[in-house]
């Protein structure tokens, strides 16, 4: 055991660098001294100092076509365009990833489908006006759906704007329920007036100065021979209609009651056309 004394400024100094062993006795002053008892560690590993990760943003995506805004695994699209009362139509598994600008796609945004139809477009050949509109399917898209509303509940909700109508009849089609040879109940603007549409009568008005591009939903129920009308979140509906029918269907998008025997400006620019944001549908 070796005996240090540190007793002067510059021994003291020095014992800082000194390095000692054990069993050395160092002396800190006249009454107080140390003796080293060294441990020697069994394992020397280097500790590490946590560092906080900051936590990852979700990044956000936007869409490149309207599947990727909706589920549309359940639809068809028929187009304005196409041969004479021969429309186009886009079937799954092409409907996954189609969009044609400007009569079917996703805005700028990415955020909803716009669906444009206009006056000069192509007709089916059981109307005489033209149509970007998705047509309920079933079956992945395989089948055409047709349900009755007598049997089982049948729901549609559409959260959507309409956002421009022809220049002379300002009148557009958004969202309706169809029946086996006719549509039942739809949802109709006639600038400004936004109202329930009965078989071709005006129903419940649900806005009497609608502004292009205001957004709304609508949501369409049928069970028990009845189709209920829903505006806006209501939980009462804004009517009740008796009906039996079947061959039922839901569609959803612009349907442009329109065309160039009625409008001065016969061309694409003259259009009606309706932004989807979200659209569901519910059988049980």
């Amino acid at each position: 055991m070796a005996y240090h004394n540190f007793s002067s400024a510059e021994e003291k100094a020095a014992a800082n660098n000194y390095s000692a062993n054990n069993g050395d006795t160092i002396q800190l002053s006249n009454d107080v001294s140390i003796t080293v008892n060294k441990k020697t560690p069994t394992e020397n590993v280097p500790t590490e100092t946590p560092t906080e990760t900051a936590p990852i943003e979700p990044v956000k995506t936007v869409a490149d076509c309207p599947a990727e805004v909706v589920n549309l695994a359940n639809w068809k699209q028929t187009l304005p365009i196409g041969d004479s009362k021969k429309p186009k139509e886009i079937f799954q598994p092409a409907l996954a990833d189609y969009s044609l600008d400007p009569y079917f796609r996703v805005d700028s945004a990415g955020d909803k489908i716009i669906c444009r139809a206009p006056v000069n477009g192509v007709t089916t050949s059981n109307s005489g006006y033209p149509r970007s509109e998705l047509r309920e399917m079933i079956n992945g898209g395989k089948d055409q759906a047709s349900w009755s509303t007598s049997s089982g509940t049948h729901t549609m909700t559409i959260e959507q704007a309409i956002t421009a109508v022809p220049e002379t009849k300002k009148h557009v089609v958004a969202g309706q329920i169809h029946g086996s040879d006719d549509d039942i109940i739809a949802i109709r603007l006639e600038y400004p007036k936004l109202f329930v549409d009965i078989n071709g009568k005006a129903g419940p008005t649900l806005d009497a100065n609608y502004i292009l591009g205001k957004k709304f939903t609508v949501k369409l129920a049928a069970a028990d021979g009845q189709i209920k009308v829903y505006y806006n979140g209501n939980a009462t509906p804004v009517h009740t209609l008796k009906k039996k029918a079947s061959g039922c269907y839901f569609k959803a998008g612009a349907y442009t009651q329109s065309n160039c025997s009625k409008e001065k400006n016969c061309s694409d620019s003259n259009f009606g056309e309706v932004a989807i944001y979200d659209l569901s549908v519910d059988h049980s």
